[in-house]
């Protein structure tokens, strides 16, 4: 074998071919970093879902960040009051492009048993929800669930297609986003 036909054949053999949305869409999805608050109870359920016995460590997601700024998901995790909204919607605000939210526990979904004045009856109100995860609280395995199918959503997205790529800017807070395969499921 000549030279130039062993090099052809470690080429053939070394080469790997995709695109550059599976790539990109793949660190993105390996490398999703929850901004670290909670609201409620579900906060508790989210914290165990860190522990060894779920090991978040294997979706790249073990490190709940401080600043907004560095975190590209937001888990709503629990009851949010109208006095706590503008707060919630300053988090949001900070984070940078691309964001995700997470909606966990029924809290968060609907309002939960609060049809009260002082608690907004589902986190959508004021932020573009991408996944729902039903529960009072859910457990970690549902919340588990919820963080891939936000994997999937992210995994289907296209740079060609996305607003914040393009310079169109983010969805506004407030702003409803058409219902995407990753959802869990619906308020309605």
């Amino acid at each position: 074998m000549s030279e130039e036909q062993a090099i052809a054949e470690q080429i053939k053999r070394n080469i790997f071919l995709t695109t550059v949305d599976k790539v990109y869409n793949w660190g993105r999805k390996s490398s999703m970093w929850p901004v670290g608050f909670g609201l409620a109870c579900c906060a508790f359920e989210f914290i165990a879902t860190g522990m060894a016995r779920y090991d978040l460590s294997r979706f790249g997601m073990e490190i709940a960040r401080p600043s907004p700024r560095q975190a590209d998901l937001m888990l709503v995790a629990g009851t949010i009051t109208h006095k706590m909204a503008p707060q919630v919607l300053r988090i949001y605000n900070q984070m940078a492009e691309p964001k995700y939210v997470l909606a966990m526990g029924n809290c968060a979904i609907s309002g939960g048993p609060f049809p009260s004045y002082a608690v907004l009856q589902g986190a959508d109100e004021i932020l573009p929800v991408d996944v729902y995860v039903p529960g009072c609280p859910p457990r970690p395995e549902a919340l588990l669930h919820g963080f891939m199918k936000l994997h999937d959503m992210v995994m289907k997205q296209s740079i060609k297609t996305v607003p914040w790529y393009k310079g169109q800017g983010s969805r506004g807070a407030g702003e409803q986003r058409s219902k995407g395969a990753g959802e869990q499921g619906s308020k309605e």
